[in-house]
C-alpha cells in the first residue's frame, strides 16, 4: 500500500468551497472533495502545534497531562510503527518547530526526512546587521521587532530571501513532495507526509494570490494578526482578512499540483490520500484574533479532513457525519496499511468509515494544557473551565522535560516529584513538574487565558457560538462525558478537583507520588 498524508497548519474549514466557503476561491480543494469522503464533523484534540501533532502521531490526547512538548519515549508513534513493518516513512516539511527542543523528537521517527527552511521565526539567514530602518518603514508596528532572536525581526530577515515564488516553504514542500513520488511512485509499502506551516501566520504569499482579494489599505505591510482581541482600524482588520485568503489560495494552488499528480499517473487506483490540519484561526470572530487564548471556539476547533482509499473510490464525493478528530489519524494510517493497533491508542481507526457511516464515538475531548476542558458530542459544546476558588494545581507528566523552545527551567525542576507510571506509560515512572508562571507561552500568567466562564452552546441553533445556553440537562449529560472520557485517557485526578468535577475513584491513585 502506498499513502500521502497531506498537513496544513492554521487551515479555517470555513474558508474552503467544499465546507460552503466563499470568501476563498480554492477549486482544488472541492476538486479533492470530489475524489476523496469529506468528514463534516472533524475536531481537534490537544492545541497548538506541537501537542496536536503528538495526538495525530500516538492516537492519544496530550492536552490532558502536559503542554507543548517532545515525544515521550513510551508514545507509539505511527511513522516509526510503519518502519519497524517495512513501510518506508518520509516527511517533507517546512514546520520549523520540529527544530525546536519541543519537537525534536518527531521528525526522527520517520524513516527519512527533508526539510525546507525560512517560515515564521525560524532562525534561518544569519544577517548580523538587518536594515532595521528600512524594516521599520515596511512593516506595521503590529509585527515589527528589533531584538535579535524577536520572532518579527527573524521573520524579516527571513523574508529578504524568499524573493521568487519557488523560494516559497509551501512551494518547495510540495516541490519535494513530487520529487519523491517520482523517484518511488512504482514501489510499494510507502507513506509519504507533505506538510506545510502554511497558511500559518504571518499571511505571507506570492502577489499573484492576492490579485483577487483587493483592499483599499494603504499602510505598512500587515499580515501577521497578534494573538489578541481585535483593536485594529477596519481597514487593517480587511487587510489581515485578505492576506489569509491570498495564502489558503496559495495553499490550494498547492494541492492542485498533487492532485495533477494523482491524475497524471493513476495513482487514485494505487494511492491512499489524506488531508487535513491541526486547527483552525479565528478571523476576528468573538472579537479576537488567533488561537490559544481564548475558548476554543468551532473557527479554531471544527477542522477539514478528506480521505481517498483506492478499495472505496466508489464512494468519491460521499460525506460522513461520524465524530472524528486529530487522534484517529494514528490508528487509521497504520491500518491504511495492514498494521495492528497498540492498545494504549484511544483513537479510532476511521476506515469503517469509509464504507459506511456508523459512529465511532458518542463525544469527545479537546483543549490546551492549563485551560478548559472542552467537550463535544457533535450537537452542543461545552467548555469547562475552573471555578473561582478551586484548587489551583496543575502539573506536567514527562519524562521529556522541553517547552517549545528550551528544555524546563531548573525553577521548575527543582520542585518536581517522582510519579508513578500511568498505564499508557508502560511501566515508566514519570516526573511531576508543578505548573509556575515563568512556564514558557505564558499560559500561566494572570490574563492570559481570556474569557473563562464554563459555558454550554447549540451548535444547530447557534453555530456561531454567540448565545450561550442555560440547560442544565445538557450541561450535566457533557459533564458525565466530559468526566467519562478523562478517566478513559488516564487524566490525572488533580485535574477533575481543579474543574470541580467528581474525582473517579479509578483516577485516585493516578499521578501520586512513587515510593
Amino acid at each position: 500500500m502506498r499513502t500521502v498524508f497531506v498537513l496544513f497548519d492554521t487551515l479555517n474549514r470555513r474558508t474552503l468551497q467544499p465546507y460552503g466557503g466563499t470568501s476563498v476561491k480554492t477549486p482544488n480543494f472541492q476538486r479533492l472533495s470530489d475524489r476523496c469522503i469529506t468528514f463534516d464533523n472533524h475536531y481537534v484534540g490537544s492545541l497548538p502545534c506541537m501537542p496536536a501533532r503528538r495526538d495525530m502521531q500516538t492516537g492519544r490526547l496530550n492536552f490532558l497531562h502536559r503542554s507543548w512538548g517532545p515525544l515521550e519515549p513510551f508514545d507509539n508513534s505511527f511513522p516509526e510503527l510503519l518502519q519497524t513493518a517495512g513501510v518506508h516513512s518520509h516527511l517533507v516539511s517546512d514546520h520549523y518547530h520540529y527544530w525546536e527542543d519541543g519537537g525534536a523528537t518527531y521528525h526522527t521517527r520517520y524513516s527519512t526526512f527533508d526539510f525546507i527552511r525560512g517560515q515564521e521565526a525560524d532562525p534561518w539567514q544569519a544577517m548580523v546587521k538587518p536594515p532595521l530602518e528600512r524594516f521599520r518603514e515596511m512593516y506595521h508596528k503590529l509585527q515589527y521587532g528589533e531584538a535579535a532572536r524577536n520572532r518579527y525581526r527573524v521573520n524579516m530577515v527571513n523574508r529578504e530571501f524568499i524573493r521568487e515564488e519557488e523560494d516559497f516553504p509551501a512551494v518547495q514542500c510540495f516541490a519535494r513532495g513530487l520529487d519523491f513520488l517520482d523517484c518511488n511512485r512504482q514501489h510499494d509499502d510507502w507513506l509519504l507526509q507533505v506538510e506545510t506551516f502554511d497558511p500559518h501566520e504571518p499571511f505571507f504569499a506570492p502577489a499573484r494570490f492576492r490579485k483577487d482579494y483587493p483592499t483599499g489599505y494603504k499602510g505598512p505591510i500587515l499580515d501577521w494578526p497578534p494573538y489578541a482581541r481585535v483593536n485594529e482600524l477596519p481597514e487593517e482588520c480587511e487587510e489581515l482578512r485578505a492576506n489569509y485568503a491570498a495564502i489558503v489560495a496559495m495553499c490550494d494552488d498547492q494541492l492542485g499540483r498533487l492532485l495533477d499528480d494523482f491524475d497524471r499517473y493513476g495513482m487514485w487506483d494505487t494511492t491512499a490520500l489524506v488531508v487535513t490540519t491541526d486547527h483552525g484561526f479565528l478571523l476576528g470572530e468573538h472579537d479576537w484574533w488567533a488561537k490559544n487564548r481564548m475558548p476554543v471556539y468551532q473557527e479554531v476547533a471544527h477542522i477539514p479532513l478528506f480521505i481517498h482509499h483506492p478499495a472505496h473510490k466508489a464512494r468519491a464525493g460521499q460525506r460522513r457525519q461520524s465524530l472524528t478528530q486529530t487522534i484517529d489519524l494514528m490508528p487509521t494510517l497504520l491500518n491504511i496499511h495492514g498494521q495492528a493497533v497498540p492498545k494504549e491508542t484511544q483513537g479510532k481507526s476511521l476506515l469503517p468509515l469509509l464504507a459506511e457511516d456508523k459512529p465511532v464515538r458518542e463525544a469527545l475531548l479537546y483543549g490546551h494544557w492549563g485551560s478548559a476542558v472542552n467537550v463535544t458530542d457533535g450537537r452542543y459544546t461545552y467548555f469547562r473551565y475552573a471555578p473561582e476558588g478551586a484548587p489551583r494545581d496543575l502539573f506536567q507528566y514527562t519524562v521529556m522535560p522541553s517547552h517549545m523552545a528550551a528544555p524546563f527551567s531548573t525553577e521548575e525542576l527543582s520542585a518536581a516529584t517522582l510519579a508513578a507510571p500511568f498505564g499508557f506509560t508502560k511501566g515508566v515512572p514519570l516526573l511531576k513538574v508543578p505548573g509556575i508562571e515563568k512556564t514558557p507561552m505564558r499560559m500561566l500568567l494572570p490574563g492570559y487565558f481570556a474569557d473563562t466562564e464554563t459555558v454550554l452552546f447549540d451548535l444547530q441553533t447557534d453555530p456561531g457560538q454567540t448565545r450561550p445556553l442555560d440547560d442544565p440537562v445538557v450541561a450535566a449529560r457533557l459533564s458525565a462525558a466530559m468526566v467519562r472520557l478523562m478517566d478513559e485517557n488516564e487524566a490525572p485526578p488533580e485535574l477533575f478537583s481543579r474543574l470541580g468535577l467528581e474525582v473517579p475513584v479509578a483516577a485516585t491513585t493516578r499521578g501520586r507520588a512513587a515510593l
